[in-house]
């Protein structure tokens, strides 16, 4: 499968509530050490609906970036 252009950012603010990894079609968000949202980046589409329900507003859709 062809990965997406786009991708999920997590700013460093993120609260660990768990929207995000509750409303993603692809479990590609999960809460780690319950401390903050992490990315699996193979597993992201960019569908956006994290940012949609992000109670403190830290999730965007970027650019996904380059395979060093």
């Amino acid at each position: 499968m062809k990965q997406s252009p786009k991708v999920a950012g997590i700013g460093k603010e993120c609260v660990a509530c768990g929207c995000c990894t509750a409303v993603c079609p692809r479990d590609a968000l999960y809460i780690a050490s319950g401390v903050t949202a992490r990315l699996d980046e193979d597993k992201c589409v960019g569908c956006g609906k994290c940012t949609k329900v992000c109670p403190a507003d830290v999730i965007s859709i970027i650019e996904r970036r380059a395979a060093l």
